[in-house]
């Protein structure tokens, strides 16, 4: 967090104020890093607050921004609402909302519990639409703004023991392009990034991590390599900021032309979670 080489404006999003789900670490954590780099104030909401404490500190220190810490479920939209007005009373606006918030694993289907199922639907999809919708009815609907999804390219192909979390995330794509239309009038503009494989994430760890980087899987991607958390942050920037003003109901790929090319490894992957099951 220490180096950091700007691309864009250093202001260009001086005093506005991002709501960030799933701030507290990984992806999301650094989405508000960068956004703050950029002049911008940061909610980050999740439900660990130790976790979310933990990263303000480290976010306002490196920043000298400011970092509201809130613990909500983007399961029930009455903490979603009281997150909002703490937000309000603190910020008196809100410009961005990042919905980052999500849960996933490797399972096949077969083995998928309805459960299980149904939970990654509730953060995944549910998350977004709740989270999206009170802070659309509380502020965006009267003053504007911009809403950004991380979403995933694993419902392209059918990408193998991930059935629960690409149906959500196919879902969000959708949710994405239905809002942009609905409210866009409300100068409201509803835009996707999907990310690929990117090196220090919990997903990256999960899919065999540096062992598959050796073992030369990434070799497949056009690009040759995984990608990185700035990357991702980068690209979520663009959409949030005036630069992408004329841009709603994208969805950017950020995967190095990953989903191109490489191979849906049904075998490589049910290893990985067999193994990943044995140590449990």
């Amino acid at each position: 967090m220490n180096t950091y080489s700007h691309i864009y404006s250093p202001d260009l999003l001086i005093d506005q104020v991002a709501f960030i789900t799933g701030g507290g670490s990984g992806i999301g954590f650094r989405i508000a890093e960068v956004l703050m780099r950029h002049g911008c104030d940061t909610v980050i909401a999740s439900r660990n607050l130790e976790k979310l404490t933990e990263a303000a500190k480290k976010l306002s220190s490196t920043t000298g921004r400011r970092c509201l810490v809130i613990v909500m479920d983007v399961r029930q939209p009455e903490t979603i609402s009281a997150a909002m007005d703490e937000t309000l009373k603190t910020f008196g606006r809100v410009d961005i909302l990042i919905n980052n918030a999500a849960g996933n694993f490797l399972c096949p289907a077969t083995s998928l519990s309805f459960n299980a199922f149904k939970t990654v639907m509730e953060i995944d999809t549910m998350g977004t639409f709740n989270t999206s919708k009170v802070i659309y009815d509380k502020w965006f609907k009267d003053h504007g703004g911009s809403i950004v999804n991380i979403s995933a390219t694993l419902g392209y192909r059918g990408q193998a023991l991930q059935v629960h979390a690409g149906s959500a995330k196919a879902a969000n794509d959708a949710m994405t392009k239905h809002l942009a239309v609905e409210w866009g009038p409300s100068g409201v503009r509803v835009n996707t990034v999907a990310p690929g494989p990117i090196s220090g994430t919990e997903g990256y760890r999960r899919l065999g991590g540096s062992h598959a980087e050796s073992a030369g899987v990434f070799h497949s991607i056009p690009l040759q390599r995984a990608g990185n958390k700035t990357e991702i942050a980068h690209a979520v920037l663009f959409l949030a900021s005036r630069a992408a003003s004329y841009v709603t109901g994208a969805i950017l790929v950020a995967d190095g032309g990953a989903w191109l090319t490489s191979a849906n490894d049904v075998e490589r992957l049910l290893g990985i979670a067999s193994s990943r099951s044995a140590n449990l």
